[in-house]
C-alpha cells in the first residue's frame, strides 16, 4: 500500500495528456479543453467532448481523479452506490456517468481509478435567507430518508476516535506542531477529548445514517431555487446533525431562527431525533482537529503548501490552540432549544 507521502507525489504525473487518455479509455472523446477545478482531496478537471453522431454526452463531463490510498474500490462504489439510489428517487445529487462494462461508475488508468461526471451549474445558496435554509432543510431531509433505509457496508463512521483521537496523535507524533507550544496541545486536546467521549456516549442512542458527511456550501449549487448537492467523496455514517451543522454561524439567537428554519423543512420528509442538536458544538470540535491533522497529512502534496501557507508556523498552531480552548468552553454552554413541534 503506498505511504502517503508517496500517494500525494502520484498526482504530479498527472498530466493534461493522461487526464483525457483515460477519458478516452472509456469511449469519450476529449476535444482538448482542460480546466482544473477547486479540489484538494482528489483532482477534479473539466473536461470538454466532441460530439459523437447522437451520443448524449457532447457537454464537458467532470473527471473526478481519486487519492490514492484513500478509499478502497469497495467504498468509492458504495458512495457512487449511495448518490444514484438518491436520484432515482429524485433527490437533486449528482451521480457518476455510468461508463459501460467492465468499468461500471469507477475505472482505472495507469495508477488512477477515476469517475466522470455530468456538469452541473450553479452559486452557492444564501443562508441568510431563512426561506432557502427551509428549502434546504427539505432536500436533506428527502437525503437522510433515503439514507436511513440501510447500512453502509464499508464506509467508515464519523467517530471521536477517527476524527479526534487519532488527529491528535498524527500531529504529536509527526513534529507538526512548535516544541514550546506541545504541553499545551496536549492539555487541552487531552481534556476535550475526555469531555467528547462522555457527550458522544451520552448520545449513543442517537440513530446514525449514511449521510452526505461534508454537507457545507460549496458542495451545493443553487440553481431556480433548488439546491443540488455534489461531491459525496466524504459521506460516512453518523449521527443526522451532522449534515446540517454547517448551515449555522453567528450568535446562540441567530443559531437557533436558522436551525428551526432548516428542521422546519427537514421534517416534511424525516424525522428528527431532538436529542442530537446537543452534538452541535462537539461535531465542530472534531472537524477543527480533524482539519488540521489532514493538511499535515496531506503536506507532502504540493498543493497544500500552495493553498496552507499559514500552515505549521508558530501563528497557525498559536491559534489553533486557542480556537480549542474556546470550543471546550462552547461545550459547557447550553445547546439550541428548539421546540418540537
Amino acid at each position: 500500500m503506498m505511504t502517503d507521502s508517496i500517494a500525494d507525489q502520484a498526482f504530479s504525473k498527472l498530466s493534461p495528456d493522461l487526464v483525457m487518455d483515460a477519458v478516452e479509455s472509456v469511449g469519450f472523446r476529449c476535444d482538448a479543453r482542460i480546466l482544473e477545478l477547486n479540489s484538494y482531496e482528489n483532482r477534479v478537471y473539466q473536461i470538454g467532448i466532441e460530439p459523437q453522431g447522437q451520443s448524449e454526452y457532447e457537454d464537458p463531463v467532470v473527471g473526478k481523479f481519486y487519492r490514492p490510498n484513500r478509499w478502497t474500490g469497495d467504498q468509492i462504489l458504495e458512495e457512487h452506490q449511495f448518490t444514484q439510489e438518491l436520484a432515482d428517487n429524485e433527490v437533486s445529487v449528482v451521480p457518476p456517468l455510468e461508463l459501460g462494462s467492465p468499468h461500471g461508475t469507477l475505472a482505472k488508468f495507469g495508477d488512477f481509478r477515476f469517475s466522470l461526471y455530468p456538469r452541473r451549474g450553479g452559486r452557492a445558496p444564501n443562508l441568510d435567507n431563512l426561506h432557502s435554509l427551509e428549502i434546504l432543510g427539505r432536500h436533506i431531509g428527502r437525503i437522510h430518508a433515503f439514507g436511513s433505509q440501510k447500512n453502509f457496508l464499508y464506509r467508515p463512521e464519523i467517530s471521536v476516535e477517527s476524527h479526534g483521537v487519532n488527529s491528535r496523535q498524527y500531529l504529536l507524533e509527526n513534529d507538526f506542531i512548535p516544541s514550546e507550544l506541545i504541553p499545551a496541545y496536549e492539555s487541552v486536546s487531552e481534556q476535550l477529548l475526555s469531555d467528547l467521549q462522555r457527550v458522544f456516549a451520552e448520545s449513543d442512542s442517537v440513530r446514525k445514517i449514511r449521510l452526505h458527511g461534508d454537507c457545507h456550501m460549496g458542495n451545493v449549487l443553487w440553481r431556480n431555487d433548488v439546491p443540488h448537492f455534489v461531491d459525496f467523496d466524504d459521506a460516512r455514517t453518523g449521527q443526522p446533525i451532522q449534515d446540517l451543522w454547517m448551515m449555522l454561524s453567528g450568535n446562540y439567537e441567530e443559531q437557533t431562527q436558522q436551525l428551526t428554519a432548516i428542521l422546519k423543512g427537514y421534517k416534511d420528509f424525516c424525522s428528527f431525533d431532538y436529542s442530537q442538536i446537543r452534538l452541535v458544538e462537539p461535531l465542530r470540535t472534531l472537524r477543527m482537529m480533524y482539519h488540521a491533522s489532514w493538511i499535515a497529512r496531506r503536506w507532502h502534496d504540493p498543493a497544500f503548501p500552495r493553498a496552507f501557507p499559514f500552515f505549521n508556523t508558530q501563528r497557525y498552531w498559536s491559534e489553533h490552540i486557542l480556537e480549542l480552548r474556546e470550543q471546550w468552553a462552547q461545550l459547557s454552554e447550553p445547546a439550541i432549544q428548539i421546540m418540537d413541534w
